[in-house]
């Protein structure tokens, strides 16, 4: 190349002609190469931001976030009714108090996170880069990087923005990139320095000029869409089409290539990676909807008890209060006075609602995470892979799975692919006892130089994106984004077809010994759309211009000339397809010249489209393939993960319903779901398809498949039946027969949906939610994203095509086995603690509350408060929360006896511990033990001389005393640390009220020593709760032996196996201390099957059920 004289480094670019088939280029930016600084106000800078707040808006911004709370909301209004004198019962401190707590403590957890994210941010800012200013290296920050400046990075190195490359030190102009940071994937990636680009030197780079017409930001990591043209001197191109794999996008690591220099075109937050940053739409699980509900309800309640007791006091102030001569009210009131006992009550009546319970909730739902975290049974230790709960919030919502839709390759298989068997020109390789690579008969074929098997090894060696890495003794390794590749390069190099190099336009191949050099000329890639992809190559020893195509087959079989027959690769693609193998269909053709100049014309406009380039890419490709020469088929094996069948069967057992949504062919899916447990083999199963090619097609087969469901539901006919649906089929039913699909869905346990697109993925995700049953969605690659996304819940598997999923996911896991654990345990648990932990909390706040509403009746019905200030705020926040907290270690049954009777899941999908029913037991609970503790206290305390707050201080140990109780008769498992809870919480209680009692001015002056001194306190805390735990053990006692759940049968079950072991070991000690003998093996038999009935895995029916002796 010419060199460049100095005078020519400053010249202004061309003006660029543009004519009208151009003009869609301008629906984007234009970004001007070496010239940074010509509009350095037109984009933003590179600093990068990830922080919501600043000094200036975080009180203002917190504030307003943490407002937008309805409860919020509610409890700032009663705080600032309680500045009103005039109406407030009490201190306005026990409301204030508690809300400035939790307000701070939100506000400093959202500042510490943000200053975290702050801190990454600066060092990601300012971290040095060389760049080129004027023709000269310049050592900068990154934050002052500017669309259009030229970056120069070296190994090891991280991308500060979103770059086109423009040069590497290789002299073929690739460049290996490492991506885990975006994708999870840490394969080595190639990119490629654009043609026109290639061969300059670094002294050029320098001073290169030219435009980039790219389009707006997006988020996509996936695609790019540019077109890109060097100003004379260099090359007087015309626009060359730029792809992602010219492309290096921020956080990506430089490897193996010494240096690399590209221009910046997406800085900042308008990066790819700083589009798709941002915290995610919170999830709202169904116990949070209740709560919701059941607070708004309580809601209504008070309005109402409000209205009642304020029109009760207005009404008694003006008819009874003058009758007594201790009540004094002003003659002449405000015009404002009848609201004021109405407002009382309201303020009363506030602690319905308890401020706590979200504090109580998020504290809760944080240990559930751990538990998951914490969890040594869902680590894998092959791959040093725990358990990760991303999300923190929806722990719960894992007990009430209804629906899992998953993927199948890398999900349920190992995605450790193996070359199995083959078919070439209708002969086939490979049987049940060795792998193709090994038949005598395709060895032979290759000793003979068989030139249709060499062209089928060549076209596996060649169609493919996996990259050969040589090692210093000279073997060679293939790295791969796609396991399918990798095995069939590696099944070529096996034959002796081997991938040699492979340059950014060249790749060489040793066929037989004799190495054949093929120039690439086009790569038409795959896409979920085209199902397939080829290569155009010009052998350099001959010339000859072939087109090589890999794909689904019926992608390829549609493609192929008219005079050839497919029928028997077809037969033999189904056979595969029954035993569980993948396939892929291998053809080429020739070309000629004059064909491809025509078609490259095109190619090329359709590639340098900004809008639509896929498409009309698309379009273009189904020109050049057409008329194929069909070579065969490859069948790889992939191997299902270890535990999948006995995890979905337990999950199935469990009432959940599974979904398959796979690329695979319809045959592939239906072997795997087999072998999986989706559905029973026949007689007892049956699979329906759904299938067609054109919108009536689908529509009748619907139908029909309909009419045989409702029959075989109404006769009972089979045990198991499931449907299958292809992508094209699954397009027409979702687009014109949406409510029929449905009403197919919902007679099915399973459904097997093949073929299928990432966006129709997502789509039956969000049709299986709008049906109000709760979704997990489960995948381990960047396709699965979309549909981990739009479930209740997602799970990606850390697996070998990355960690997108796992990332996107809530909720990461090494292998699918795990999920039984995650569902059966820890959804159950978390369901189980939150149902109790949130109408407990309710309950406490209403036994309070009633008491006051009690106590207003006498008191004139003037709202007044029977607790001090300091009692109403200590109750919620200090005396009653640690025993609760202690509930998210409470265990109903054991671990292992939840795993083995997967059944009992029905409870918590149904919501059975947590509903209107259930509330209003826990209501009905609060009213009997607020009339309890009043009606107890007042009549003990009716004749005493004792001071209001005497009385006051007796009611709020009683509720103590019943809290206590409460909590104990709740719970299921007793550790050292409940114990603590609820015994320590107790005497907690005396010694803090003893220490208030020291204090002059804290108006509890000797209260405490007084009336712990007295007889008839204590016989008042024994008549509460005798009086309000006796009704409530007797009626626990009668269901548990008279009415038994089946959890109450597998508790007796279990406590049963526990006395009977532990007699047997009293009895094997008492045994041995006497004599020398043992324990018969007949004895010990007995005592094992005794101890471990609670592990069988047949429940008791309900109409079985009977009193248990």
């Amino acid at each position: 190349m010419a060199e460049i004289k100095e005078d020519e480094e400053d010249a202004r670019p061309p003006r660029i002609s543009r004519d009208s088939s151009n003009k869609e280029k301008n629906s984007g930016r234009c970004v001007y190469i070496n010239e940074g600084d010509r509009y350095p106000d037109l984009y933003c800078n590179n600093r990068v931001s990830n922080t919501k707040y600043n000094l200036w808006n975080f009180l203002p911004k917190n504030l307003w976030e943490q407002f937008g709370r309805f409860m919020n909301k509610y409890f700032l209004l009663i705080a600032i009714l309680q500045l009103w004198p005039l109406i407030t019962p009490v201190n306005p401190a026990s409301t204030w108090g508690p809300l400035l707590l939790i307000f701070s403590v939100s506000a400093c957890k959202e500042a510490w996170d943000d200053y975290n994210r702050y801190k990454l941010d600066k060092q990601a800012n300012e971290r040095m880069v060389w760049v080129v200013k004027k023709g000269v290296k310049t050592r900068i920050q990154a934050q002052d990087i500017h669309v259009g400046d030229i970056v120069w990075l070296r190994e090891k190195d991280e991308v500060p923005c979103d770059m086109i490359l423009l040069g590497s030190s290789d002299p073929q102009g690739v460049c290996y990139i490492e991506t885990s940071t975006i994708d999870g994937e840490t394969d080595l990636k190639t990119r490629v320095v654009p043609s026109p680009c290639i061969g300059l030197n670094s002294e050029l780079l320098h001073k290169i000029k030219g435009i980039i017409e790219c389009g707006y930001p997006d988020r996509d990591i996936r695609r790019f869409d540019a077109n890109l043209r060097l100003f004379p001197p260099f090359i007087d191109t015309d626009y060359f089409p730029i792809t992602v794999n010219n492309t290096l996008l921020q956080s990506c690591f430089i490897r193996n290539t010494e240096w690399a220099c590209g221009v910046a075109v997406y800085t900042g937050n308008e990066t790819k990676l700083g589009m798709s940053r941002g915290l995610p739409s919170p999830k709202l699980t169904a116990v949070d909807a209740m709560i919701d509900k059941l607070t708004g309800a309580i809601f209504v309640f008070q309005v109402v008890v409000v209205i009642i007791l304020g029109f009760a006091g207005n009404a008694w102030k003006s008819t009874e209060a003058d009758k007594l001569w201790y009540v004094h009210y002003p003659k002449a009131a405000p015009w404002y006075e009848f609201i004021v006992i109405p407002l009382r009550f309201e303020l009363l009546c506030s602690i319905m609602i308890p401020i706590s319970i979200k504090v109580s909730l998020d504290l809760a739902k944080s240990m559930y995470a751990k538990f998951i975290d914490w969890d040594l049974h869902m680590y894998d230790e092959k791959t040093d892979t725990p358990a990760v709960a991303t999300n923190t919030a929806i722990s719960e919502d894992l007990g009430q799975i209804e629906y899992i839709l998953t993927d199948k390759t890398g999900t349920l298989t190992e995605n450790l692919m193996v070359f199995k068997k083959c078919c070439i020109k209708g002969s086939c390789y490979g049987d049940s006892t060795r792998d193709a690579v090994k038949d005598p008969a395709l060895l032979r074929a290759l000793n003979e130089n068989d030139p249709e098997v060499l062209k089928f090894l060549t076209v596996m060696a060649v169609c493919n994106t996996v990259v050969p890495s040589r090692s210093p003794n000279g073997s060679i390794s293939y790295k791969a984004q796609s396991q399918d590749e990798e095995a069939l390069v590696s099944a070529a190099s096996h034959l002796r077809v081997v991938l040699l190099n492979k340059a950014a336009n060249c790749v060489e191949v040793s066929v037989l010994g004799a190495v054949l050099e093929f120039d690439i000329l086009d790569v038409l890639e795959f896409t979920s759309d085209r199902k397939k992809m080829s290569v155009i190559v010009r052998e350099r020893q001959t010339g000859e211009l072939k087109l090589l195509t890999k794909g689904a087959d019926e992608a390829i079989f549609s493609s192929v000339h008219n005079d050839q027959q497919v029928r028997r690769v077809a037969e033999i693609v189904d056979q595969y397809s029954q035993m569980g193998l993948r396939t892929l269909c291998l053809a080429w053709r020739d070309i000629r010249e004059e064909e491809y100049h025509d078609w490259s014309r095109k190619f090329k406009e359709a590639s340098s489209s900004i809008v639509d380039r896929e498409w009309k890419i698309a379009e273009v490709c189904v020109l050049m393939e057409r008329n194929l020469e069909l070579l065969g088929a490859t069948a790889i094996e992939d191997k299902l993960q270890d535990g999948v069948a006995e995890t979905i069967e337990s999950l199935r057992d469990a009432g959940i319903n599974f979904w398959m949504l796979t690329g695979d062919k319809q045959l592939t899916a239906a072997q795997i779901a087999l072998s999986c447990n989706f559905v029973l083999p026949e007689p007892q199963g049956q699979l329906l398809y759904v299938q067609g090619a054109t919108q009536s097609d689908v529509g009748a087969s619907l139908e029909r498949v309909l009419r045989t469901m409702q029959i075989s539901s109404t006769e009972h006919k089979y045990q198991d039946v499931a449907f299958v649906i292809d992508g094209l089929a699954l397009e027409f039913a979702l687009k014109y027969y949406r409510q029929l699909f449905a009403e197919l869905a919902s007679l099915c346990r399973t459904a097997i949906c093949c073929r299928v697109t990432p966006s129709q993925k997502a789509q039956l995700v969000h049709l299986v939610k709008s049906w109000e049953f709760r979704t997990l969605a489960i995948g381990d690659g960047g396709n699965d994203v979309r549909m981990i996304q739009e479930a209740h819940v997602g799970v990606g598997i850390s697996g070998r095509e990355g960690l997108q999923a796992a990332r996107a996911a809530d909720y990461s896991l090494a292998k699918f086995r795990f999920l039984k654990r995650l569902i059966l345990v820890h959804g159950r648990y978390s369901y189980n603690r939150s149902a109790f932990l949130s109408q407990y909390s309710i309950y406490k706040s209403l036994v309070l509350c009633f008491i006051q509403i009690f106590f207003s009746f006498v008191s004139g019905i003037s709202g007044t408060s029977l607790f001090n200030s300091f009692s109403l705020m200590a109750y919620n926040v200090l005396y009653t929360s640690v025993p609760v907290m202690a509930s998210v270690l409470d265990k109903d049954i054991d671990e292992k006896t939840v795993l083995q009777h997967p059944q009992i899941l029905k409870y918590c999908q149904a919501g059975r511990l947590l509903n209107p029913s259930t509330f209003a037991g826990w209501f009905g609970r609060a009213l009997f033990h607020g009339a309890v503790v009043f009606l107890i206290t007042m009549h003990v305390y009716v004749n005493e001389k004792s001071e209001m707050e005497e009385v006051s201080l007796v009611a709020l140990s009683g509720c103590i005393w019943l809290q206590a109780f409460v909590v104990a008769l709740e719970t299921s498992s007793f550790t050292t640390i409940q114990h603590i809870a609820i015994g320590g919480n107790l005497v907690a209680f005396y010694i803090f009220n003893l220490v208030a009692s020291t204090v002059k001015w804290g108006g509890m002056y000797t209260i405490m020593f007084r009336i712990c001194s007295q007889r008839a306190y204590w016989l008042t805390m024994l008549l509460i709760v005798g009086a309000g735990i006796g009704p409530i053990a007797a009626l626990k006692f009668f269901r548990f032996f008279y009415r038994p759940s089946l959890i109450n049968i597998l508790q007796y079950r279990e406590r049963r196996a526990r006395v009977t072991e532990a007699n047997a070991t009293s009895s094997s000690n008492a045994a041995s201390a006497t004599s020398s003998g043992s324990t018969s093996s007949s004895q010990r038999a007995a005592q094992d099957e005794e101890s471990s009935s609670v592990y069988q895995p047949l429940l008791l029916s309900t109409k079985d059920r009977t009193k248990r002796q």
